[in-house]
């Protein structure tokens, strides 16, 4: 009987053996399979534009609402890291290198003209070829004289505005724009502009100067920075793109009647301790877009590296806002 018994209880655990090795076959293929990016992954590209190669940050799903993000001086998509992984989830991302910085190509400034005009053109070349024709822009700094331009140019593709720091206004110039004015009337007779301009000591104070809260900003960022524009020909291409920046100064008057015509909804989120961009330059926005949405943060003029969740929070929750 006792035999019997067992054989019996024997059989059953074999039949609940069995089940269980079925089950786990079922579900193997799905726990082996790869396991797909998530939305907040980056992925790097480089790709071909007028015959220069661009280098370019993406992330987010290619079906949701796209956010262009051009970075400023003398920075690059880098600059974005952090900012990404928090839009993606929602948001399809682009961050280009202009030419000249990060890890798009640099031509020698003797064959490649390194105007605002050009670094607009290419840029709006990339989305093209991209098949990207809506989108909302994020302007930083040199961001804001290439984003207007590309504004101007295709005022169809804009959805909506976000400017940090990006000037628009005669109010927004801090006071070492009159020494770099010196240099646009005698370039030849100001080099001392461009030594300052290019120099290590400048190059940190971009990211630490009027902020409370150095602890914040990597100190690799800045060293960096200087380490490529220290790389032979950039002085040359930054000379050219600092002199050409008096055509972005003649251009206020123009992109200000461009933003009263069109109208499009506008974040500025600024850091109101710049001192090359001050504050004025931000509630000037109000002037010609008077439902403009605008902070002015306890932040310098990198304000992403200080105040990087708020600056995520006010642009997820103004673009909640406008859809498109």
């Amino acid at each position: 009987m006792t035999r019997i018994l067992f054989a019996h209880i024997k059989a059953r655990l074999l039949r609940v053996a069995a089940v269980a090795v079925a089950t786990l076959a079922m579900a193997a293929p799905a726990s082996a399979a790869p396991l797909e990016s998530t939305a907040s992954t980056t992925s790097y590209h480089r790709v071909k534009v007028d015959g220069v190669g661009i280098f370019y940050r993406e992330a987010g799903p290619r079906n949701a609402p796209t956010i262009v993000l051009l970075h400023g001086f003398p920075s690059s998509s880098r600059e974005f890291d952090t900012l990404i992984p928090l839009l993606a989830p929602r948001y399809h991302v682009i961050a280009p290198d202009f030419p000249g910085f990060g890890q798009s190509d640099a031509p020698a400034a003797s064959a490649y003209a390194y105007t605002f005009d050009h670094l607009a053109g290419v840029m709006n070349d990339l989305l093209t070829d991209l098949e990207i024709d809506r989108y909302s822009l994020y302007i930083h700094d040199y961001g804001a004289p290439v984003g207007f331009r590309m504004m101007v140019a295709h005022p169809e593709r804009l959805q909506a505005l976000i400017t940090q720091n990006g000037n628009a206004y005669q109010e927004g110039l801090g006071t070492k724009w009159s020494k770099i004015a010196q240099y646009w009337a005698d370039p030849e007779g100001h080099p001392e502009v461009v030594d300052a301009f290019l120099s290590f000591e400048a190059t940190e104070l971009r990211h630490t100067a009027g902020s409370t809260h150095p602890e914040r900003y990597n100190p690799d960022t800045w060293t960096d920075e200087f380490a490529h524009l220290s790389k032979p020909g950039q002085r040359e291409i930054q000379s050219a793109l600092l002199y050409d920046y008096r055509t972005n100064v003649a251009a206020y008057p123009q992109w200000q009647a461009w933003l009263r015509e069109h109208k499009p909804p506008t974040l500025v989120a600024w850091g109101a301790n710049d001192p090359s961009f001050i504050a004025p330059g931000a509630t000037a926005f109000k002037k010609d877009l008077p439902d403009a949405e605008v902070h002015l943060l306890d932040a310098g003029h990198f304000a992403l590296d200080e105040q990087t969740d708020e600056i995520a929070r006010l642009i997820l929750n103004f673009l909640a806002g406008h859809p498109g």
